[in-house]
């Protein structure tokens, strides 16, 4: 496509209004998605985010310097693009429908309604410090980028689907994260894929708008470049000694969370995990750490001395289950329990509970409900049932495992937050995520939240083991490497090593910093640039 065709298909863009308007950024927003896994179509970001310079370009129409019209069309984008990543949300209010299947419209459009909110402000930002010339794609990757920063913190946080993730498959792109770990590559994928647009610019606004887009390729092949060197520098080593067994029983939800169910969903458990898997397995016997997914119990382990006895006679000496449980909080005998933590439970050959683990970051509506005395009070639940709520847990923390590094338990989405990673400076040997994505159904939430988890192993250097209750259960090498993996709704056990964690990554010893300096980099300039050409 020549230069004037570009500018033909631009035009009607940056001078589009109203509705018309609004349709372009939802299209483009909805078509962005598809960045995400698991289809993981990241080309199609250099035709989305030109359009969104285009429209904000053409912001300059309106009203305030055009502030409020690029909020707009960033809310309409955003909206766009969250409705198709995150409606498998709208599964988790089937599970019990006749209780919250009311609530499923509201959910699915109501949550990319709010964060779409941060995008209209990122969108706002970057036409507040609009320029004309090629800057103006750094200004737009720099304000993106502290919107999404936002979205991952305000409220609790939710940084799914981040756009910096588009740049995570195939592998090599991902390496980057171990540099400046998903919020610089944030700014660089907006960066990068927005540059195009600075094509259709005259020489008047940009002396070379050829240059932009030159360099942008020439970052991607980089990239790809430095991942293919850090992969092959780092092939997969296993901890000595170390044998898995990871238990993925792809149970229905409403069974699950079913105390009449305790004796089947034991026998399930017992029986899959001592599976063989061929002539030469021994089942359990093999493995010196058994691991189970989240809350995988219908009743409170710890007070159930007969499935603690079941656990017991399963495990042979020198084999430790790691599993996930609802426990009650320590309470006087014959005291009721209106509150329970979702935690972590490291459990010795001869029943024992060597230590255990709060989940600390809960998920706002499934664990707890805001001003939750208020909301039961009118009636409302959280999808899990649990009166009261959840507590969270006090710290986050390692723990030991006979014979073994330490270990750093993430439960459910906590895997999605970079900062959720750091322990005070004591660095675990590997990374346990212990999830029930079976909320999710078959579809794409899997593939996303497995996508997401994997960079916390990049941005670390460390190993990641994922259980999950109907998938994808998966081995996760230091690098990024998936070493073995059952899939979304399959029913069986993965025996695997332990992949050896690497030297802390440049990201793990610095954080954000990279990250921080890039985007206020990026504002200065916007600053200075548009002190030299004012709008």
């Amino acid at each position: 496509m020549t230069i004037y065709g570009l500018r033909n298909i631009a035009l009607p863009i940056i001078l589009a209004w109203g509705w018309k308007r609004a349709g372009i950024a939802l299209l483009a927003g909805a078509v962005s998605s598809l960045a995400m896994a698991p289809f993981n179509a990241w080309p199609v970001l250099f035709i989305t985010f030109p359009v969104v310079v285009w429209l904000i370009d053409g912001a300059t129409a309106g009203k305030m310097r055009g502030v409020p019209a690029a909020a707009m069309a960033g809310w309409w984008f955003g909206f766009g693009y969250f409705v198709p990543g995150l409606y498998w949300i709208g599964y988790a209010f089937l599970v019990d429908a006749q209780t919250f299947a009311w609530l499923l419209p509201a959910a699915v459009a109501g949550l990319p309604a709010y964060l779409a909110l941060f995008t209209a402000a990122g969108f706002a930002l970057a036409r507040f410090m609009w320029t004309k010339d090629y800057s103006r794609v750094l200004t737009l990757a720099a304000c993106l980028t502290i919107a999404e920063w936002l979205r991952g913190h305000v409220l609790t946080g939710f940084p799914w689907n981040t756009f910096g993730y588009a740049l995570t498959e195939p592998l090599a792109l991902a390496q980057s994260a171990a540099l400046v770990g998903l919020w610089g590559l944030t700014f660089v994928t907006v960066a990068i894929f927005a540059a195009p647009a600075v094509l259709i610019d005259g020489r008047s606004r940009t002396q070379r708008p050829w240059l932009a887009a030159a360099l942008a390729i020439a970052l991607l092949v980089a990239m790809g470049g430095y991942g293919m060197i850090r992969l092959a520098r780092s092939p997969t080593q296993l901890v000595a000694g170390v044998k898995l067994r990871i238990m993925q029983p792809n149970l229905r939800q409403d069974v699950r969370f079913n105390y009449a169910a305790k004796a089947d969903v034991m026998k399930k458990y017992l029986a899959l995990s001592d599976r063989a898997t061929g002539p030469q397995s021994t089942g359990v016997g093999a493995a010196t750490i058994l691991i189970w997914p989240e809350s995988a119990f219908p009743f409170f382990l710890s007070r159930e001395p007969d499935a603690m006895a079941q656990i017991a006679d399963l495990l042979p000496k020198g084999t430790v289950l790691v599993t996930g449980a609802v426990r009650p909080p320590d309470l006087p005998p014959g005291s009721k329990v209106t509150r329970a933590y979702n935690s972590v439970f490291v459990i010795d050959h001869d029943g024992t509970i060597l230590s255990v683990y709060d989940k600390l970051h809960l998920v706002p509506f499934g664990e707890y409900l805001p001003f939750q005395n208020l909301m039961e009070k009118l009636g409302f639940q959280q999808l899990t049932k649990q009166t009261g709520g959840f507590i969270p847990g006090d710290r986050r923390r390692t723990l030991e495992i006979p014979n073994t590094p330490r270990m750093l338990p993430l439960i459910c989405y906590e895997a999605i937050f970079p900062g959720d990673i750091t322990t005070s400076g004591d660095r675990p040997g590997w990374i346990v995520n212990l999830t029930n994505d079976g909320w999710f159904g078959i579809s794409t939430g899997p593939y996303q939240h497995l996508q997401q988890s994997r960079v916390r192993a990049i941005e670390q250097g460390l190993p990641l083991v994922r259980a999950a209750n109907t998938g994808i259960s998966a081995v996760v090498d230091p690098v990024g490497r998936i070493t073995a993996r059952l899939e979304l709704g399959a029913e069986g056990v993965l025996d695997a090593g332990l992949p050896a964690a690497i030297a802390p990554t440049f990201y793990a010893r610095v954080g954000d910093v990279p990250a921080a300096v890039i985007v206020a980099f990026a504002l200065i300039l916007a600053m200075r640039r548009r002190s030299a050409k004012p709008i």
